[in-house]
């Protein structure tokens, strides 16, 4: 279990799942290793895992699991989360995927520097090893460069990767204040909009593995239907973008004479 330096009562741990298998289990205990509160938000999912977690949770107070009626999408299942966190008091989120895709070892250095700079956040940038799939590898390219026109190149060292320490108010303010951002379009997103309102990014480098088939790696990624659904969330983001133009060029020309 956790040492004392990585319990907290601001900052949790908050885990999304659809049908992510067996494999959701050793996620969810590595992240327990490594801090507490762990929260799974489980999304409607039907391979069995809600009753497993909730076992787990009975003899774990450190653990939580919330489960869905209906599989409504990563966004929706991590808003879930956040309303249930602020409403518990909690002020900051790192969120981490089901699928073992993301390092629980890094969960301590991301919150440390997320404690460290309250009012940022703090993202995620993959390493990949050769396993990765070059389309996804290559294919993230472009929605990082439409990601950093939008905001100027504020800074978004990776806009898909979902390891990354929200803090929770701007976050709902801006999932509360519109429709979008509730399914895959979720991380890319969060992280343009929440710049639009001021949010510094911090990049982290952390791996990222893509497990196989036998080795319990679950994937729902749908190329046509996911890049549909990043290319109208471009193209409303871009949109977006050209409104808040003039404020962001002032933020970026003062953010530089103040670098000066």
């Amino acid at each position: 279990m956790p040492t004392s330096m990585n319990i907290s009562d601001t900052h949790l741990v908050l885990i999304p799942s659809y049908n992510s298998g067996a494999l959701v289990y050793d996620v969810v205990r590595a992240a327990r290793r490594h801090w507490t509160p762990v929260w799974v938000v489980v999304d409607g999912s039907t391979d069995g895992t809600a009753s497993g977690l909730q076992e787990m949770a009975a003899t774990d107070p450190g653990l939580r699991v919330f489960a869905l009626p209906e599989n409504s999408g990563k966004g929706a299942a991590i808003l879930h989360g956040l309303n249930l966190a602020a409403a518990a008091g909690f002020t900051h989120a790192l969120t981490l995927d089901a699928d073992g895709q993301h390092p629980a070892e890094r969960i301590p250095d991301f919150m440390a520097t997320s404690m460290g700079a309250p009012d940022a956040m703090v993202l995620g940038v993959p390493t990949f090893d050769v396993a990765a799939p070059k389309l996804r590898v290559h294919g993230r390219k472009v929605s990082n460069a439409f990601a950093n026109l939008e905001t100027l190149w504020i800074g978004i060292g990776d806009s898909l990767y979902g390891l990354r320490v929200y803090p929770i108010a701007p976050l709902r303010h801006v999932m509360h204040g519109q429709r979008w951002m509730r399914r895959f379009d979720f991380d890319p997103e969060a992280a343009v909009r929440l710049c639009w309102r001021g949010v510094r990014p911090i990049n982290l480098p952390a791996p990222v593995k893509y497990l196989p088939a036998d080795q319990g790696g679950v994937s729902h990624f749908n190329y046509l239907r996911d890049n549909a659904l990043l290319t109208w969330m471009h193209t409303r983001l871009l949109l977006g973008f050209l409104l808040r133009l003039p404020v962001l060029l002032r933020r970026r020309l003062g953010t530089a004479r103040d670098s000066e």
